[in-house]
């Protein structure tokens, strides 16, 4: 009878050591951001150049929100911060480049080249510079609030304007936009500008920490929702105004770090 009841007794469940499943999904969703910058690669060499630019605004989308579920879940590590920067070095730093030398630069042979070289470069080195801040001496409180130099995402979306326009002019049938989109002359100083700005110490809004007033919540989804409705209907368009937008405001962005940092210089004195 005893040993019945042993063989009827259930099992215990086995337990696994390793890491929870909350640690995997940041991890996962780079994993597929880096994916979605592969498959762009893949669309471009095919001269599929919108899935391209959409792959790349899904991999930015992606970027965006994997670190922020890390914290979320308390799932940072070591690991997923690496993985995060070389996915972010090839679906913002290489992938682009190569894009716009198929776009526009290649008939220019060798020397179509180089601002490709020289982006995929300096992203690099803003790359390695950013992961070796967070490891350096603490910065002042107002500091957190901006990036040094325009952000690897940011840069991509900037590269990637003359194709914004270039899909555009196409859509709606412009043929002089289209050839101003895809001359040389136009993409190989944007390519240029764009890896100047990245390597910069210019101070740039992260938007991590921005808070929100009260007042102004309401506008901001109302303006969310329109910006959404435009982006469905004219997506090309829609990303091209964002990135000018973005690009006017960085003078913006400078004198906010100044004006925080007169302030902030101004404290002790007053005290």
């Amino acid at each position: 009878m005893r040993r019945l009841r042993t063989k009827l007794r259930p099992r215990a469940r086995p337990r696994y050591k390793g890491p929870s499943f909350n640690r995997v999904v940041p991890n996962i969703l780079t994993l597929i951001g880096l994916s979605a910058g592969l498959t762009g690669l893949r669309f471009a060499l095919a001269g599929r150049f919108g899935p391209a630019v959409v792959a790349i605004v899904l991999a930015g989308a992606i970027d965006g929100l994997d670190g922020r579920i890390a914290r979320l879940l308390k799932g940072v590590s070591r690991f997923g911060a690496e993985f995060d920067s070389l996915s972010d070095f090839f679906c913002f730093g290489v992938a682009p480049a190569f894009m716009v030398y198929l776009w526009s630069l290649q008939r220019l042979g060798g020397a179509g080249f180089i601002p490709c070289l020289m982006f995929a470069v300096c992203m690099a080195l803003r790359l390695a510079r950013f992961n070796a801040a967070l490891e350096g001496a603490p910065r002042p409180a107002y500091a957190y609030n901006f990036f040094t130099g325009v952000p690897a995402p940011a840069g991509a979306g900037i590269a990637l304007l003359p194709l914004f326009l270039g899909l555009e002019a196409e859509t709606q049938h412009i043929g002089w936009l289209l050839d101003f989109a895809r001359s040389p002359f136009l993409t190989a100083p944007v390519l240029a500008g764009t890896a100047l700005l990245s390597v910069s110490t210019l101070p740039v809004w992260s938007f991590k920490n921005f808070k929100v007033p009260a007042d102004y919540v309401l506008p901001l989804l109302l303006g969310t929702g329109l910006f959404a409705a435009v982006l469905m209907a004219d997506p090309w368009g829609a990303l091209a105004g964002v990135t000018l937008l973005y690009l006017v405001m960085l003078p913006f962005s400078v004198r906010s770090f100044r004006r925080l940092r007169r302030e902030a210089e101004a404290e002790p004195d007053a005290a």
